[in-house]
């Protein structure tokens, strides 16, 4: 022993082949959850918990933290909060290298009740303008398509999202992009609120085209897009008065069945004047069932096609619905739950949701145009 040691003392040369033979680690390598989150903006994250001083009390989980379980809550498919404790615990060793850590159930439950939910909201936000800042230099006209989806909750949520006397509920409410397939604002609410109420808080974006349904029927509301310069694209009501002034020459043969230019009823209800009562356009067209729709517009230039494919491209909302909502499980036939019971955690929750599915388009997008989200 005393030899060896006096060979590794005099040797430099044997002392770094002996250190190099001991040492046994193994290289990390980065997790798929690892290039997802490269797509958030961790600058205004930041900024965000410093505005709002979402980390006000140590014994909290941090905020950096929470929103990582969340958002893995996403990614993996869990339905509650121990299945997020379980599945941070079973990648404990792959935490260390994202920022985050193991949460207990109590402790993200006691983190989705108190947190300030201004944190998540603009973290949205700035992810939803991050990526149609990048992408609306490709294109020239803006469709929003604007709907709402319902979300099962819980007994627990009675005391805010109570619908009937055995349904609690609330709703999301959405613009969406069908040209980015991008969502670009969110509002939830109880599952009674009208979708028209919430409408008329949400931004207005000049000049660009409005689709949505008969969900959203106001001529207030209609008559403040109009004045916008949008184009509006929904449909009229079966027995809503179309005072006409030219009926336009319509193809043969088309599922076009004519395109008149007019004016809706100059008053409304107790004698009250119509905000919209400017000239616009009623185009009917049938579809495959059999029905006929009366789809309404103020656009009186474009073709009677076009106005009926603007109405037809209503349906990519639902798929998107469809896919976010449903929580992408192939064997889901139901709407998933969100694991919360107060408003501020269904919040959380439904944030989280858009942020995964950003995220997952944003590295789609990096990866090139043959990568499948």
């Amino acid at each position: 022993m005393r030899c060896t040691a006096l060979i590794l003392l005099d040797s430099s040369w044997l002392r770094i082949i002996w250190t190099r033979k001991g040492i046994n680690a193994v290289q990390h390598q980065n997790i798929v959850f690892h290039g997802l989150l490269k797509h958030i903006p961790w600058s205004i994250f930041d900024r965000l918990v410093d505005q709002h001083n979402a980390d006000w009390d140590d014994r909290v989980v941090k905020t950096k933290a929470h929103l990582l379980a969340m958002l893995y809550a996403q990614l993996c498919g869990a339905r509650s909060l121990r299945e997020i404790e379980t599945n941070l615990r079973s990648h404990a060793s792959k935490l260390y290298h994202l920022g985050g850590c193991t949460i207990s159930r109590s402790a993200l439950s006691t983190a989705n009740a108190l947190r300030p939910v201004e944190v998540f909201a603009g973290l949205l936000a700035a992810l939803m303008a991050q990526l149609q800042a990048g992408y609306r230099r490709k294109i020239g006209d803006c469709v929003r398509l604007i709907d709402s989806t319902s979300v099962q909750l819980s007994s627990l949520s009675g005391n805010w999202a109570t619908f009937s006397a055995a349904v609690c509920g609330a709703k999301a409410h959405i613009i969406y992009d069908p040209d980015a397939d991008q969502p670009l604002y969110l509002m939830v609410t109880p599952c009674n609120v009208n979708d028209i109420t919430a409408a008329k808080a949400m931004p207005i974006e000049a000049a660009a085209t409005y689709v949505f349904d008969l969900g959203y029927y106001d001529y207030g509301w209609w008559a403040r897009l109009d004045q916008a310069g949008c184009r509006i694209v929904t449909r009229l009501k079966c027995n809503t008065p179309f005072a006409i002034v030219d009926d336009r020459p319509v193809p043969t043969g088309s599922s076009i069945l004519s395109d008149r230019t007019g004016y809706l009823p100059r008053r409304l209800a107790a004698s009250r004047h119509n905000p919209m009562s400017g000239l616009v356009r009623e185009v009917r067209i049938m579809i495959e069932t059999g029905k006929v729709l009366r789809i309404f517009t103020n656009d009186l230039q474009a073709s009677a096609q076009e106005i009926a494919d603007l109405y037809k491209r209503r349906w990519a909302i639902e798929l998107f619905f469809r896919w976010v909502m449903y929580g992408r499980r192939p064997r889901c036939k139901s709407k998933s739950d969100f694991f919360a019971k107060r408003s501020g955690a269904v919040m959380y929750s439904a944030c989280c949701r858009l942020e995964d599915y950003l995220c997952r388009d944003a590295a789609a997008m990096a990866a090139g145009p043959d990568v499948i989200r």
